[in-house]
């Protein structure tokens, strides 16, 4: 009877026993199965960006590297035959020395400067002579070009030689590099049999070698001579462009998440503002292009496809998320911050910008850079504003003509020369995300600074 009892008494207590130890076991189970879809969640976004970058990076770094011809050039007097510059007399007037210097820069750039490339390859190989007209095919058309730059910048050249590296041409390139199936017929090959095998025989003799070039860098879009494209102009632009957006949407978007935050009052005119402002932040690009078309273009007449006009647009487009991030900085400061600056005595505008807003700087920073980073890669809304249009110079002010490197990517990524610009594109993209990556690394680098500082 007494063990029957015991039993009785023991058994209820080692169920609970034995139910609470299950329950346990299977918490921690689901805790570790979480765990391990999100580690599999992580590790798998990092594969694919994994992938990305290096599927960029593997097709972009070649074109850093360019088929050039290592010439002994020779600046022919005979060919050159425009005379020295014409110097300033003290009685001449500014006008006429002028028109007399642009007139020597004529005859200079009329000069037969493809007949100089051509003794400069013949003079490295005698025995293409009979291939004279063919040699000429080789270079790029901004090959006479550079040399007529170097005779402007020093007239002194004529009558020298100077060794000299020129780029080739950009189906030569293709070719050099094997970028393209050499089993194809004649027919669709856009290189003659002759220049092909002049080129292959250029290669193997060492005077025309793949190496690494600053073209991407040094010069602009250029359509005439595809080998001579670069992204110096797109990169002004996007520089320029960027500079209005900091200028424009930063200190704007912060005023304004300021003042709704800390001194708006509570009403339905505040609370449909802050609204407007959430569903501005989900608006397509696109709209914001549209409406930057209508205004600053068809209003205000500022210059088509100007950097001025793109971060015009842009700041509207960053604008939500800088108040946004701003107003998220704000918050996060805790209250007893206001209470003890109040209690002091301090004013309310006191408090918000001695105390409350230094608190808040590197979440405000990192949000505005982050809202500059996403304008940077922004292609719809500039397409609608006109920079989209083939500019060969670089711009030196927000109100020039200029591209930006999202839509130069977007245009070469069309080009009908896809076995040469394809690289060119992925560059392109390189470049991009390398200034993504630097604006991104300054706000985490200004917000480590501020909080050891605060």
């Amino acid at each position: 009877m007494a063990n029957s009892t015991m039993d009785s008494t023991v058994d209820p207590r080692a169920r609970i026993q034995r139910q609470v130890e299950n329950s346990l076991r299977r918490r921690h189970a689901r805790e570790k199965r979480f765990r391990r879809f999100g580690l599999t969640a992580v590790m798998l976004g990092l594969a694919f960006v994994a992938v990305l970058f290096v599927s960029i990076f593997s097709r972009g770094l070649p074109a850093f590297w360019q088929s050039t011809l290592t010439l002994d050039v020779r600046f022919d007097p005979a060919v050159l035959d425009m005379g020295p510059p014409p110097q300033a007399q003290p009685e001449e007037s500014p006008r006429d020395f002028e028109q007399r210097l642009n007139a020597w820069n004529f005859k200079l750039t009329m000069a037969n400067w493809n007949t100089i490339l051509e003794d400069a390859l013949i003079s490295a190989k005698p025995d293409l002579e009979e291939h004279r007209r063919q040699l000429r095919k080789l270079f790029t058309s901004g090959a006479k070009y550079r040399l007529r730059d170097m005779v402007a910048e020093d007239p002194s050249l004529i009558g020298q030689t100077r060794r000299v590296k020129l780029l080739a041409d950009a189906e030569v390139d293709v070719w050099v590099r094997g970028n393209i199936d050499r089993s194809l017929p004649d027919a669709r090959l856009q290189l003659s049999p002759e220049v092909r095998r002049i080129a292959d025989q250029l290669h193997d003799d060492g005077i025309l070698n793949v190496s690494f070039s600053t073209t991407l860098f040094t010069n602009s879009d250029s359509r005439s001579s595809p080998a001579s494209a670069g992204l110096a102009g797109a990169f002004m632009g996007s520089l320029f462009m960027m500079l209005v957006v900091i200028l424009l949407a930063v200190p704007v978007g912060v005023a304004s998440a300021v003042y709704l935050e800390e001194f708006a009052p509570k009403n339905r005119l505040v609370d449909l503002i802050e609204v407007n402002i959430n569903n501005l932040a989900a608006v397509p690009s696109i709209v914001f292009g549209l409406l930057g078309a209508s205004i600053f273009i068809n209003w205000f007449r500022l210059p088509l496809s100007a950097p001025l006009v793109g971060g015009l647009v842009l700041s509207l487009m960053t604008l939500p998320t800088v108040i946004i991030t701003t107003r998220s900085a704000l918050k996060a400061v805790p209250p007893s911050i206001r209470q003890a600056a109040l209690a002091l005595g301090a004013s309310r505008v006191q408090t918000v910008f001695q105390q409350v807003l230094p608190l808040a700087i590197p979440g405000i920073l990192t949000g505005a850079i982050i809202g500059v980073a996403q304008a940077l890669g922004e292609t719809a809304p500039l397409l609608l504003i006109g920079m989209n249009a083939f500019v060969a110079n670089i711009p030196s002010t927000p109100f020039e003509q200029s591209t930006a490197l999202p839509v130069q990517i977007y245009l070469w990524q069309g080009n009908e020369m896809r076995n040469f610009f394809e690289a060119r594109t992925s560059a392109a993209i390189i470049v991009l995300l390398l200034m993504m990556i630097s604006l991104n690394a300054f706000a985490i680098w200004l917000r480590k600074k501020f909080e050891r500082r605060w």
